[in-house]
């Protein structure tokens, strides 16, 4: 079966209206930015020229994570427009800021951390609601054409922007970004989001942070992707952050030589969205993402040495494409390793690290470029990133064609006659099987798999032991925090997860079955002082599973 068109979630009038409105903006967005790296290029040196992308992206690596488990947490079509909200009132003020002439470079650079911060809050739960606007299968296509809107909005804004700023002054070019998330909001309204129910109580916000980071840390499709990101970032951050200063002292040029300049980076973007599906396809993730460092390299190095304009928008037009095709082929990446109850924080760690990596690269590359110049920052970073590809001996990005699906099936009740609550714990569990001693190898190896789900999804001080008197006989241990937190582990298994279960249920032999013993360990919360003493045992969060 051929996988669905790149265009197919348009289809969908949700996701197609949402696109839309998202489109227009990010092309507000881009205006913005294109105002403010240019306002802060007449009144500072290059190294606070380069930190208007750092206040633009350290909002997403400060906030990203949060906001994920918010998105994962709470309804994400609430979530998204409370920081669209947000950003809209930022945006006013920075509008009124410029118009009274009260933005000195570091005014700027705040109120540009307020705007981005509202999109920081946004991401996750735009990314995460995906699933919830096109079909499964389509969710691959429906990460490129988020990150084409992105880049579709590139290839005019800063174009538009340096018009703007040119003809009509910084101040109406803020007051356009403010204007474009009028659209957006509206569309978010008139959604009509079915309701997501859950059998377990959901979890604290800072549990929330901790179980998601715990899931891609352990993870290791996850956890390499988002390293590789954070890397490969870092260093393609010169081309971003710089890119005010190839127009003024590469090509003396001014603020429409730099809209144009952003306008082809973002028209190569734009045509990544062709290449994109057959790459992935004939030659996998990881030789895309190589292909596209040494494409972002060699336009690195084209930039460093070339002093005409046309020579540098063919470069840039390279860039855009190989920079498009990189981030969406990890972002991919990532959401098709992890399941649905995660993918919120998942979106989320991936934007954190690569905003991260945005955000200290451009300032390490702002300062070369004030103390070595322009040119020579280039020439470093093209260098590094012709070198990059080596980064996939040790942070490979895996081939995954379908999303992680979570196991449906709801598992028994567990056997409780103790009165607890769900705070109650920690929970100590122990599995007993019985294997024959020929199978004890594989037994073993399949265990240490187990061992990685269970602590991915919550568990800790897991071990596993064997009977020295009787050698058939098998124990695994491990804790849960909290009641909750146990039966939110066995809400968590992934199709694959199960397979690897049953396998390991499978090699058990003897008449009797698997036994299993749960244990409140230290449970004086279960046991009354007096009789009377109150039970305040939460008796609603006993035995939902």
């Amino acid at each position: 079966m051929s996988a669905p068109s790149i265009f197919a979630p348009l289809k969908h009038a949700t996701f197609r209206n949402i696109w839309i409105s998202s489109t227009v903006s990010n092309t507000g967005s881009l205006i913005q930015g294109v105002a403010a790296a240019w306002t802060m290029a007449k009144i500072a040196g290059a190294d606070m020229v380069a930190l208007v992308q750092a206040a633009t992206f350290l909002p997403i690596a400060l906030l990203a994570i949060p906001a994920g488990a918010f998105a994962d947490l709470y309804d994400r079509r609430k979530v998204q427009m409370a920081a669209l909200g947000f950003a809209f009132v930022a945006s006013a003020l920075l509008v009124c800021a410029s118009l009274l002439d009260w933005l000195a470079p570091w005014t700027l650079l705040g109120f540009c951390f307020l705007v981005a911060t509202g999109g920081a809050l946004y991401a996750p739960a735009r990314g995460a609601s995906l699933g919830e606007q096109v079909p499964k299968e389509q969710i691959p296509q429906a990460v490129g054409l988020n990150n084409i809107s992105y880049n579709l909005a590139r290839s005019v804004g800063p174009a538009i922007g340096g018009v703007i700023v040119a003809t009509l002054g910084a101040a109406v070019a803020f007051a356009a970004n403010a204007l474009s998330y009028l659209p957006m909001l509206w569309v978010l309204q008139r959604w009509k989001r079915a309701p997501e129910t859950s059998r377990l109580p959901p979890e604290g916000l800072l549990r929330s942070v901790n179980s998601g980071l715990r899931y891609i840390a352990h993870l290791q499709p996850a956890r390499r992707a988002v390293l590789r990101t954070f890397l490969t970032s870092s260093l393609a951050a010169a081309l971003h952050s710089l890119m005010p200063l190839i127009a003024r002292d590469l090509l003396d040029g001014g603020a429409r030589t730099f809209g144009v300049l952003l306008g082809f980076f973002g028209a190569g973007a734009v045509s990544g969205i062709f290449v994109l599906q057959p790459m992935r396809t004939k030659i996998g993730n990881e030789r895309t993402v190589s292909a596209c460092c040494l494409a972002l390299g060699l336009a690195l190095a084209t930039l460093a040495f070339s002093r005409v304009l046309a020579l540098d928008l063919v470069a840039l037009l390279l860039a855009g494409v190989a920079w498009m095709v990189l981030v969406t082929t990890v972002s991919i990446a990532v959401q098709m390793s992890v399941p649905r109850w995660v993918m919120g924080r998942a979106i989320a760690t991936w934007s954190a690290l690569n905003a991260l990596g945005i955000a200290a690269g451009s300032w390490l590359w702002g300062h070369l470029a004030e103390r070595y110049g322009v040119a020579f920052a280039f020439e470093i970073a093209a260098g590094a990133l012709l070198l990059s590809p080596l980064l996939g001996l040790v942070l490979r990005i895996d081939d995954r064609s379908t999303s992680i699906e979570a196991d449906e099936r709801t598992p028994a009740e567990p056997d409780v006659k103790l009165p607890i609550s769900g705070r109650s714990g920690p929970i100590s569990i122990e599995l007993q099987y019985r294997i024959a001693s020929e199978r004890a190898r594989e037994f073993y190896h399949l265990m240490r798999e187990i061992q990685r789900i269970r602590t991915r999804n919550g568990a800790y001080d897991w071990s596993l032991s064997r009977n020295i008197a009787n050698p058939d006989e098998w124990s695994e241990r491990f804790r849960c925090a909290t009641w909750d937190d146990y039966l939110r582990l066995r809400n968590r298994r992934t199709l694959d997860d199960s397979a690897l279960h049953q396998r390991a249920y499978a090699m058990h032999i003897g008449l009797e079955p698997i036994r299993v013993q749960r244990w409140l360990d230290r449970p004086s919360g279960s046991v009354r002082w007096r009789d009377d003493v109150p039970d305040r045992g939460d008796d609603s969060a006993r035995l939902q599973v």
